[in-house]
């Protein structure tokens, strides 16, 4: 921004507000223009993005309570000036300032321009004691540059074979538009997913925000999530475990598969079957089906007598001598 601007330019006038307006009542008057002036609003409109970047750079300096402070005393003290090169007619930038704090003229070279022209950042930099007001997108020394817009949160719920598969769905976060997003297979309750440039768009031109979207997954009724893999509880009778049988298992939207349960084989045993777990990015898990023996809850009075017999015929030993027996020297 040329320095000739902050004389010539009345930020106030831009933003249509009054000098002492306050830092928050700025704020919303940047943010209402910003809005309705915005480029992304006003596709292909000239005017409406020059008055944007007038506004924007009328916020910049006046969001800024030290460059509020300069912006007010230059103007008040300098209402009028006008800036011209050396050699020029008129009264230049060190006639208006010479005059105002005794400041002697430079000496001119014979082709009558200054041989060392001060600039306007060297003399206000003495003055408020800071440095030059370079110009940056958006306002100056870097102050009220393009602002990245804010991230925005959000979540949502899956059922358990969404989650698993992925799927695009459609979300309305709060004070923002409906948005597309694709939930990448194998996302887990609880997780988090950042969503680039998906958040808030910025007022000023700059990068959008991201949206952080929380996942909760719905429980299934048979399949439970156990990192990459699948795990489910298959019952069994006593005698397919005591004799051994071949079952079939359920899995994730397929068919079953059939496995072989060796005789003898106890509540609690694992029996895997590769990669019809989870598939992701990271691999693909496998299903691991957990034998549970059922036991039968009524018996008929002939199926009573038969296991009484087996029960006689058992050798008489306790399963849980060797369990007492550690319990006990523990």
């Amino acid at each position: 921004m040329a320095s000739q601007d902050w004389f010539d330019k009345d930020f106030y006038a831009v933003l249509g507000v009054p000098k002492t307006i306050t830092p928050a009542d700025l704020k919303k008057t940047y943010r209402k223009l910003a809005r309705q002036h915005h480029p992304d609003s006003n596709p292909g409109n000239a005017k409406a993005e020059a008055k944007f970047k007038e506004i924007s750079e009328a916020h910049s300096v006046l969001s800024d309570p030290e460059l509020r402070k300069e912006y007010d005393q230059i103007r008040a003290m300098g209402s009028g000036a006008r800036f011209s090169a050396g050699g020029q007619q008129g009264g230049g930038f060190e006639d208006v300032f010479g005059g105002m704090f005794g400041q002697q003229q430079r000496p001119r070279s014979q082709a009558g321009g200054p041989q060392s022209s001060a600039s306007f950042e060297d003399l206000l930099g003495g003055m408020f004691g800071g440095g030059g007001f370079g110009s940056t997108s958006g306002g100056f020394r870097g102050a009220g540059g393009p602002t990245r817009g804010r991230d925005l949160t959000a979540s949502t719920t899956l059922d358990f074979v969404t989650a698993i598969r992925g799927e695009t769905i459609k979300l309305q976060p709060a004070g923002a538009r409906a948005i597309n997003v694709k939930i990448p297979a194998g996302v887990s309750d609880g997780q988090k997913i950042r969503l680039k440039g998906k958040g808030e768009q910025s007022a000023d031109g700059g990068a959008a925000g991201d949206l952080v979207l929380s996942i909760s997954v719905r429980k299934h009724p048979v399949f439970e999530r156990d990192g990459l893999n699948l795990r489910v509880v298959v019952p069994v009778t006593f005698v397919e475990a005591t004799l051994g049988s071949t079952i079939e298992v359920p899995t994730l939207g397929g068919d079953p598969v059939k496995l072989r349960v060796a005789a003898g084989t106890p509540s609690g045993r694992i029996l895997r079957v590769k990669e019809r777990g989870v598939a992701s990015t990271k691999g693909t898990g496998d299903l691991l089906a957990e034998i549970m023996v059922a036991v039968p809850g009524k018996l008929t009075d002939d199926a009573l007598k038969h296991l009484e017999a087996f029960a006689a015929a058992m050798p008489t030993e306790n399963p849980r001598d060797e369990l007492l027996e550690k319990a006990a020297s523990a």
